[in-house]
C-alpha cells in the first residue's frame, strides 16, 4: 500500500477513531521505528530532570552557600545560559558529526557536568557546572525532535516526537520525587544533582547502537546507507521517502541563516520563532523553576507540602501528554494549540484574580487552578512547539532553523526565570498573571494567522508550502483536518 493510499484509508468517508487513529499504520509500523524515537527521547529527560530539579534544591543552595538575592537567580538561570549557547551550535554540530554522535557527545557532557555539580565546593564552580550542564540540555533539546522526525513514518511523526515531551515530563516528575525523598530523609542537594547521572549515561550509551537518519546520510551521500535504514524504519515507503529525500536535496544546496530570511522561508522562521517566544511568555516555566515559592504565596508550606504540591504539578505534566501523543495526529496541532492556549488563558486569569483577593487562604483553589492550567500546558504548546521545531523547517534549513528557535526558546525561558521575582515584587503577584494570560491570547491569534497546519504531511512537501507561497502540493493527500491541497493555508 502507497504512502497516500495509507492516508486515504485511516481517513475515510466516515471514518471512526478506529480509522482516524490509523491502527493500520501502527501495527505496520516496524518496532525498530519505535526504539529509535524511545531511545533518543531519553534527551528530553535530561532536559526535565535538570528543570525540575533545581526547584527542591534551590532553598538548600542558598542556606549552604549564603547566596545574595542575585546569586540565587543566577544558579538557578546557569543552565539556560549554557543551553542557550548549546543551542547555538547543536544545529551545525549535528549537521556535520550527525544527529546521532552530537546526542552521544551531549550525554557524555551530560554526566560528567552532572557529577561535577553534585560535587563542586562552592558557588562559582556550581555556576560553572551547570552552565556546562545546559550546554549539553540546549543542544539535545534541539537536536531530539530533528532525529525522532527524520526516523518516522509521517502518519505517526507527531506522536513519535511528542515522545521527547513525555521523557521531558517523566524527568520533571522523577526529579520532585527524588527533591522529596532527599528532603525528607535529611541529606543535602548533591543527591539531588548527582542522579541526574542516570539519564545521561542511558542517553549516550542507547544513541551508540541507534542508527544515522537517511536524510542525514543522504546529505552526505551515503545512499545504500540511507536506503538500508529507511527500509528498518518505514519499509512500506521507502522508495517513495527516499525519492523525496533525493529530489529535495538535488535542488537545494546546504543551508544558511540568510537563506531562512528569503521571502517564503521567512514564514518559516516567524512560525519557529513565534512559538518558541511564546511557550515560555504564558508562564509556565515559573511554576516549574519557582513552585514552592508560588505556593507558598498561597499559603502551602514551602517545606515537604510544596514538594508534594510540586510531585502533583510533575504527575499533572506527565499525564496529560499521553492524550497528546494519541490525538496530534488525529485531529492536528492547531485544534491542541487552540484548546491549550485558551484553557492556560482563563487559568491565568483566574490565578491573578486569587492572588489580586488574597490567595493566602486559597491554597487548595490556587493549587488545583495551577494543576489544571499544567495540564492544559502539556496537552499543547509545551509538546507541539517541539514537534512544530521539527516539521517546519525545509531539510536543509532544520537544523539551522532548530536552532535558532531553540536559543529563541532559551533566551525567553532566561527572561522569564530571571525576571518573575522581580516582576512580582514590582508589579504584584496578579499582574503578572495576568501578563502572562494576556500571551495566551496572543498566541491563539499567532497560530491562527502564521503557523500552518502539518498533520499528515511529508517533510518534503512542508518545504514546498513555504517556497511555494504557503501553498500545498497539487498532488499531496491533506490529512485530517487539514486545508485540501487546492486550499490557501492561512498565512
Amino acid at each position: 500500500m502507497s504512502d497516500t493510499d495509507a492516508v486515504a484509508q485511516s481517513r475515510g468517508s466516515e471514518g471512526g477513531f478506529r480509522e482516524s487513529f490509523r491502527w493500520d499504520v501502527i501495527r505496520s509500523t516496524p518496532r525498530y521505528a519505535y526504539l529509535v524515537a524511545a531511545v533518543a527521547a531519553l534527551g528530553g529527560m535530561l532536559f526535565g530532570y535538570d528543570i525540575g530539579v533545581i526547584s527542591g534544591a534551590e532553598k538548600l543552595i542558598t542556606a549552604q552557600f549564603k547566596l545574595s538575592a542575585g546569586v540565587e537567580e543566577l544558579a538557578v538561570a546557569a543552565v539556560l545560559i549554557g543551553s542557550i549557547i548549546g543551542g547555538v551550535f547543536g544545529g551545525k554540530l549535528s549537521d556535520r558529526i550527525s544527529r546521532r554522535y552530537t546526542l552521544v557527545a551531549m550525554a557524555v557532557i551530560y554526566t560528567i557536568g552532572a557529577i561535577a555539580t553534585a560535587l563542586a565546593p562552592n558557588i562559582a564552580l556550581f555556576i560553572v557546572f551547570r552552565i556546562l550542564v545546559g550546554i549539553a540540555v540546549g543542544a539535545s533539546s534541539m537536536v531530539v525532535p530533528t532525529y525522532i522526525a527524520e526516523m518516522s513514518p509521517r502518519q505517526i511523526r507527531g506522536g513519535l516526537v511528542i515522545l521527547q515531551q513525555l521523557a521531558i515530563s517523566g524527568g520533571i516528575l522523577l526529579s520532585y520525587i527524588w527533591d522529596y525523598i532527599s528532603f525528607k530523609a535529611g541529606w543535602s542537594w548533591r543527591p539531588m544533582f548527582a542522579a541526574a547521572a542516570v539519564p545521561g549515561i542511558a542517553l549516550g550509551v542507547g544513541m551508540f547502537y541507534m542508527s544515522h537518519t537517511p536524510r542525514w546520510l543522504g546529505m552526505h551521500d551515503r545512499w545504500d546507507e540511507a536506503d538500508e535504514v529507511m527500509g528498518r524504519v518505514n519499509p512500506t515507503c521507502k522508495e517513495e521517502e527516499l525519492q523525496h529525500v533525493r529530489d529535495e536535496l538535488e535542488q537545494s544546496d546546504r543551508g544558511s541563516l540568510r537563506e531562512l530570511l528569503r521571502p517564503g522561508i521567512r514564514g518559516a522562521l516567524i512560525a519557529g520563532l513565534g512559538l518558541a517566544i511564546l511557550q515560555q511568555f504564558v508562564g509556565p516555566n515559573t511554576v516549574l523553576f519557582y513552585g514552592p515559592t508560588i505556593f507558598g504565596y498561597a499559603g502551602i508550606s514551602a517545606g515537604s507540602n510544596g514538594l508534594l504540591a510540586e510531585i502533583c504539578v510533575g504527575v499533572v505534566l506527565f499525564v496529560f501528554v499521553l492524550p497528546t501523543i494519541a490525538l496530534v495526529d488525529v485531529v492536528g496541532r492547531k485544534r491542541l494549540f487552540y484548546f491549550g492556549l485558551a484553557g492556560m488563558g482563563s487559568m491565568l486569569v483566574l490565578l491573578g484574580m486569587a492572588f489580586h483577593f488574597g490567595a493566602a487562604s486559597w491554597g487548595v483553589a490556587v493549587l488545583i487552578i495551577l494543576l489544571v492550567y499544567i495540564g492544559c500546558y502539556s496537552l499543547s504548546i509545551s509538546p507541539l512547539f517541539w514537534l512544530m521545531t521539527a516539521e517546519l523547517y525545509p531539510n536543509r534549513l532544520r537544523s539551522i532553523g532548530a536552532s535558532t528557535a531553540t536559543v529563541a526558546n532559551w533566551s525567553a525561558n532566561l527572561l522569564i526565570t530571571v525576571t518573575f521575582l522581580s516582576a512580582v515584587d514590582a508589579l504584584g503577584k496578579d499582574i503578572v498573571f495576568w501578563i502572562y494570560a494576556a500571551f495566551a491570547v496572543v498566541g491563539i491569534v499567532f497560530v491562527r494567522v502564521l503557523v500552518p497546519e502539518t498533520q499528515g504531511r511529508s517533510l518534503e512537501e512542508i518545504d514546498v508550502y513555504w517556497t511555494h507561497g504557503r501553498s500545498w502540493p497539487e498532488s499531496s493527500e491533506a490529512g485530517e483536518g487539514q486545508p485540501s491541497a487546492r486550499e490557501r493555508a492561512p498565512a
